[in-house]
């Protein structure tokens, strides 16, 4: 019995109205009739051929202690059932753990226990973690880690290259994962003071990034919420090729920096221009290797569109900067910002930051 309908029961059970409800409906077949001479008011009961004569206050009484013993006996099984879904979340994570697997550094890490107390040292892996519903487990995260916005609320242990080992040890974590651009140095003093470490990272590709969700939902005990992460990208990634199917391929240049610094962009051996080209796009860079790019020959092959990330007033550099203020897509508005973190953070957020690209590129398409 649940405890919305002893509350119902009880409420009946203290008027008068609720008392002849009660016995004309009760499953024993129990009958009140009330005299017309209230002052003498009596209860007469009928159960099979036994009459019963009651004092309305002792009839009142005489139900109501019936009711808290009906009660105490059924227990209002609701609370019950939430120990018993308890007892078997705690009966799963007893089952998984201790959980061993190799790290993508090839490491033998053993988790003893479901992670209570995360600390994140990689924005896609914290990113990972709010997706997969896991936020509540993680205590911190560093000063790169800056999506969702609620991330900021956590305590951050500085820099992914330099954590605040000192700040680390004081939140006491059962679990820390990291990715790449991990200093070895820093995992081994991590090593060295007790704290279990995984790092996480695959392939510059979709694969990989799936790989790493589906890595991480495993450490967590959170399988199920991987694996719906996971198709969810997949439905948007396969959604983006099939609309940019056989469509017309714009040139394109993606601006990683500029100007006084070197002018850089994503080559012909960099992810980003895998996801170009899954977006309909030509990169016009395809021909070089590494990340630097020579100015001349960017003039030269004038692109179509110009992308760039939305943040640092990148956009209002680049249509004053020497250059690219000659190039026709700027001067005449094909110049797209885009949130870059999308594709170069390589996590959850990957097969949106495609669907954007494809956007710019095919927004006939979307």
């Amino acid at each position: 019995m649940s405890q919305e309908t002893c509350l119902i029961l009880l409420l009946l059970l203290s008027s008068e109205g609720g008392l002849k409800y009660l016995c004309r409906h009760f499953p024993l077949r129990v009958s009140v009739f009330l005299c017309k001479d209230t002052s003498r008011f009596n209860n007469y009961i009928y159960e099979g051929d036994i009459k019963m004569t009651f004092n309305k206050k002792t009839l009142v009484r005489t139900l109501i202690l019936f009711m808290i013993a009906l009660l105490s006996f059924t227990g209002c099984q609701a609370p019950a059932q939430t120990e018993e879904q308890e007892n078997i979340q705690t009966n799963t994570a007893s089952k998984l753990y201790p959980l061993e697997i190799t790290d993508s550094m090839g490491r033998k890490v053993t988790i003893e226990n479901e992670p209570q107390r995360i600390i994140s040292i990689a924005p896609n892996i914290t990113e990972t973690i709010y997706a997969l519903d896991m936020e509540a487990k993680l205590v911190a995260r560093t000063d790169y880690c800056d999506y969702p916005e609620q991330v900021l609320e956590k305590e951050s242990i500085g820099s992914l290259r330099e954590p605040n080992i000192e700040k680390i040890l004081e939140l006491d974590p059962d679990l820390i994962i990291a990715s790449t651009h991990f200093d070895p140095d820093v995992l081994k003093k991590l090593e060295d003071s007790g704290l279990t470490v995984a790092v996480l990272y695959g392939e510059e590709s979709f694969e990989g990034v799936y790989d790493t969700i589906l890595k991480t939902g495993k450490l967590l005990n959170a399988d199920e919420n991987a694996n719906a992460v996971v198709a969810d990208m997949q439905a948007k990634v396969k959604k983006v090729k099939e609309a940019v199917e056989n469509q017309p391929k714009p040139k394109a240049y993606y601006v990683v920096s500029y100007g006084e610094g070197g002018d850089y962009t994503a080559t012909g051996e960099t992810f980003i221009s895998q996801i170009i080209d899954m977006a309909g796009g030509e990169n016009i860079a395809n021909d070089a290797t590494g990340w630097k790019y020579n100015l001349e020959a960017l003039v030269e092959k004038d692109p179509d569109i110009v992308i760039c990330s939305k943040y640092f007033e990148a956009k209002a550099g680049i249509k004053s900067a020497n250059g690219y203020n000659e190039l026709t897509a700027v001067k005449e508005g094909r110049l797209f910002e885009i949130d870059n973190n999308m594709l170069d953070r390589q996590g959850p957020r990957l097969a949106d930051g495609l669907e954007e690209l494809a956007k710019i590129l095919h927004p006939d398409k979307f």
